[in-house]
């Protein structure tokens, strides 16, 4: 913010956001966390006023992650006002504020985090992310949880079955254009905003919040570092590998072959 005359509206949206984060983490029935998994689904409200979880791990249960905006300390010196409103607004509300990340705590630097999810949050969604049997691919972050290879998820509705299972390219029908997005391929744009979020969480928790990546492996990494790992894995979508095939081509021989 550059211009006084939008302190109002700054914080406007501050409030905003606080509201709609405590919507989408909301404990108890309704909110997109799940307690036990660790993790974010979507949720189906039904005509009768039943709500239930689509326990299908996709991007879905990620994108939460990257709404994450560290701020540095001299926004706040400058516009005193608007941080001690904001405080008003955060003091008057604990219950809205549980659900997460404090954004009046200091990090490194003293910047503040704005965050959906706070430090245990955080820590639980990764370690499914990072899981190789689940996001974490050779090439980047799944759309789809490898974990519905093998158990495939199905949902029951008025006698009928819906199922979702992982397909890693193309689909195995003529549904959305015959290709199997979310069920599946690494998606480059949500990858970056993943790796984004990544470095804005380093801003905010530095070098002493380390993370297993893989998870599993014993590695510890910060979180540049995860975000370095993952743009490596995702360079190698279009780097030829020891065969001299790029798998950015798949299985399509004149595209692996021809040099022209």
């Amino acid at each position: 913010m550059t211009d006084a005359d939008y302190e109002d509206m700054v914080l406007k949206f501050l409030e905003h956001d606080a509201w709609i984060t405590s919507s989408l983490v909301q404990m108890g029935g309704g909110g997109m966390w799940d307690e036990e998994d660790g993790f974010f689904y979507d949720v189906l409200r039904l005509p009768s006023g039943e709500v239930q979880r689509i326990k299908v791990r996709s991007m879905v249960g990620l994108l939460p992650l990257c709404a994450a905006t560290p701020f540095e300390p001299e926004l706040f010196a400058k516009y005193p006002e608007v941080t001690e409103r904001f405080q008003w607004f955060i003091d008057s509300r604990p219950e809205l504020c549980a659900a997460f990340h404090d954004p009046t705590r200091t990090g490194v630097g003293n910047r503040r985090l704005f965050s959906v999810l706070d430090e245990s949050k955080l820590r639980r969604v990764l370690r499914i992310m990072l899981d190789e049997n689940e996001f974490l691919g050779p090439c980047g972050i799944r759309s789809l949880s490898r974990y519905h290879d093998a158990h495939p998820y199905v949902f029951r509705l008025r006698g009928q079955e819906y199922t979702v299972a992982y397909l890693p390219a193309e689909s195995d029908s003529g549904m959305f254009g015959g290709n199997s997005n979310w069920r599946g391929p690494i998606w480059m744009p949500v990858n970056m905003l993943i790796l984004r979020a990544l470095v804005n969480y380093y801003a905010y928790y530095g070098d002493t919040f380390t993370v297993e990546c893989p998870t599993g492996s014993g590695r510890y990494m910060n979180l540049y570092q995860v975000a370095e790992e993952i743009a490596h894995r995702l360079v190698s979508i279009f780097v030829k590998d020891s065969h001299g095939r790029r798998p950015v081509y798949g299985g399509v021989r004149q595209f692996q072959e021809d040099p022209y």
